[in-house]
């Protein structure tokens, strides 16, 4: 595989709008994981071109955003840095294929500096990563944080599952990646923002890994997830008021009781949005990220 300048020769063009997604998937740069940046199962996207690119239950998504994301990714793989993390072992993967397409991909922060784990939703049928969690963990990334989003089995338990061995993978490996382990945070949107609840309420060891410190704090995008008592993590959550699937009543009503059992919660609605925003650029939520960090400042565990 053609590395740093020799590549770079090779491959003088940046990725751009009308860049096909086949090309991307296939580039040598990206070894065997290419094929992780965007969902595995086609059928739920369409448009042949980063410009044009459309995901099942998602909207306004962002091209100019998506070129970068790849852009990003492709410049550290050309310069030596690893960006992708198998979380399996090649014996694991052997045994189960489906943890052939499973991943931590890398936005690299200061070191030193805490991480977070993004959460792509997908219906719990794909992962919408290109949209829905490398979005946010480049953003995080710029902020200085360490940011791992991750690409997981598509079915609800298999989905946490794989967000515990990620959590272990980052504790385990800590060191290497330069991160720092205390007062994590786990975001997610819509399924992702289910497994990101799951995960921080119940921990790490009843899903298969040992028992690592539970998230100070929960990020939660567009989702109908209602479970609350006293040991839920504090969180931040939003949603259009215009979303089909995930009601910003029943939201705004798990924070309000959240908050009566002692939890901090912050919540935010937006006038008009629909399901599946994203980073909301170019709409009224565009910027929520920003008081989604000052949240997790706050924590402390």
């Amino acid at each position: 595989m053609l590395l740093g300048n020799a590549y770079a020769k090779a491959n003088i063009e940046p990725y751009h709008k009308n860049t096909p997604i086949t090309q991307i998937i296939n580039d040598p740069v990206f070894a065997q994981y290419g094929r992780l940046l965007f969902p595995v199962n086609s059928n739920y996207y369409s448009g042949n071109t980063l410009g044009n690119l459309d995901l099942t239950w998602y909207s306004h998504i962002n091209a100019d955003k998506s070129v970068e994301i790849v852009n990003y990714l492709r410049n550290r793989a050309i310069n030596g840095e690893q960006v992708f993390f198998d979380i399996y072992t090649l014996a694991e993967k052997k045994a189960d294929p489906t943890k052939n397409n499973t991943g931590l991909f890398f936005f690299k922060g200061k070191k030193g500096e805490k991480f977070a784990i993004c959460n792509a939703g997908g219906g719990f049928a794909y992962v919408g990563a290109i949209h829905d969690s490398f979005p946010h963990a480049l953003e995080l990334s710029k902020k200085g944080y360490n940011a791992f989003a991750l690409i997981y089995r598509p079915n609800a338990q298999t989905a946490i599952q794989d967000l515990a061995r990620s959590i272990a993978f980052i504790f385990e490996n800590a060191e290497k990646l330069g991160v720092n382990t205390q007062n994590y945070s786990l975001w997610g949107g819509s399924a992702g923002a289910r497994m990101a609840a799951i995960l921080g309420r119940y921990g790490t060891t009843i899903f298969g890994e040992k028992p690592y410190p539970k998230p100070s704090a929960v990020m939660m995008q567009y989702t109908g997830f209602s479970e609350f008592d006293a040991h839920y993590p504090p969180t931040y959550s939003n949603v259009g008021d215009n979303d089909y699937i995930a009601n910003w009543k029943g939201m705004q009503r798990r924070a309000d009781e959240m908050r009566k059992l002692g939890i901090d919660t912050e919540f935010q609605v937006y006038q008009g949005l629909g399901h599946g925003f994203g980073l909301g650029i170019n709409t009224k939520a565009q910027g929520w990220i920003n008081n989604a960090v000052r949240f997790w400042e706050k924590q402390k565990r």
